[in-house]
């Protein structure tokens, strides 16, 4: 399906809520990931094992019992967007350029660096310093068929993916979507952190709760009607499960608007199947997320938060040097304790993806 976002250029992290993560609690986290990092190197057995989906159970163990030893003032500033744009910028840990080595040509090399005492540099390093960070505010989660279930995914341009609609890609505006909205055990908060952006890449956002939409078109987009099929990162097996209409807004209460919640991916939703008043009401909707966009460059150290019920992101075209300067992020699903899915999704098949989810009890 083709982009539905205007190529947003212009960046406007001022319409974004900020918070200042103390320089106190900056440092604590990265010591504590420094100290398990040492420790891990002083374990028997070969890194890679550990390194490779960060799933191992010592270092799940570790990172356990090392959260509480983090200040609150960290918890503070890495909890839930509150804002009605539903996504929170931190800023920032102390990062250098130097310390990450080169951008990796894709998400597996950057992986088996991490298992490589003689190249991972820092990047493991942040890696723990994220999982501290997801552990502290909720339960860090992956995918067993994406990045082979790493629960820190590397976001960055991948050469062959350009046009894809995918975080490998670059060329191409990345639609506006919820984070793997085709699942009921999707994520409640997407954690996103760079490492470097040179380029200024932005990153567009846009809540269900700033745009307007009449009563009826509520009543249309809220009844499920339309399937949401997994993205291509997720191989093409999806096909030999049910596909489910799911709704694409729904609320919490009857007033509406304030609490308005959503599952939306148009790039693999199949709307050519719906009748011609959703595809309107549709149409409608992703007009007004086009209107209320945001777009935020993130700097180096800096932290996005995106409530995954509440907004939708996407990312502005740029064009991949693949010289080990391009933009990289990192990135983990986070499930909320206090935040439950509607009772309707229990029923839904997932198209076979399994969570990854080792910081559950009997997971």
């Amino acid at each position: 399906m083709k982009s539905v976002l205007s190529e947003r250029k212009t960046l406007h992290p001022h319409e974004i809520e900020r918070r200042e993560l103390p320089a106190r609690a900056g440092r604590a986290v990265r010591a504590l990931a420094d100290r398990i990092c040492t420790a891990l190197d002083a374990t028997p057995g070969d890194p890679a094992e550990w390194a490779r989906t960060l799933t191992d159970s010592a270092l799940v163990a570790r990172i356990d019992a090392g959260v509480s030893e983090l200040p609150a003032s960290l918890r503070e500033a890495f909890r839930a967007p509150t804002s009605n744009a539903g996504a929170t910028i931190v800023s920032r840990l102390p990062v250098t350029d130097e310390e990450f080595g080169p951008t990796p040509s894709g998400w597996n090399e950057a992986a088996a660096w991490a298992g490589d005492r003689e190249r991972r540099a820092r990047s493991f390093h942040f890696d723990i310093v994220m999982m501290l960070i997801a552990r502290a505010v909720g339960e860090p989660f992956g995918w067993a068929g994406q990045q082979d279930g790493r629960l820190v995914n590397n976001i960055l341009p991948t050469p062959g993916h350009e046009y894809e609609q995918s975080g490998a890609s670059s060329t191409i505006l990345l639609s506006p979507h919820s984070e793997d909205a085709f699942h009921p055990h999707r994520a409640n908060l997407l954690m996103l952190a760079c490492l470097r952006n040179p380029d200024e890449v932005g990153t567009t956002l846009s809540s269900v709760r700033q745009v307007e939409l009449s009563a009826e078109q509520r009543r249309l987009l809220s009844t499920p009607t339309l399937p949401i099929l997994p993205d291509i990162s997720y191989g093409d097996g999806h096909q030999r499960y049910p596909a489910p209409p799911v709704p694409t807004i729904w609320c919490e209460s009857p007033d509406g608007a304030q609490d308005s919640m959503l599952r939306y991916d148009p790039a693999y939703t199949p709307l050519d199947d719906a009748d011609s008043e959703f595809r309107r009401a549709y149409a409608h909707l992703t007009a007004e997320l086009e209107r209320v966009c945001h777009t935020a460059a993130l700097e180096p150290g800096e932290f996005l938060l995106v409530d995954n019920d509440v907004a939708v992101h996407g990312r502005v075209p740029f064009t991949a040097r693949y010289d080990g300067t391009d933009r990289w992020l990192k990135r983990v699903n986070i499930r909320l304790p206090d935040r439950s899915r509607r009772a309707e999704e229990a029923s839904e098949n997932g198209y076979g993806q399994r969570v990854v989810a080792p910081f559950r009890a009997g997971a």
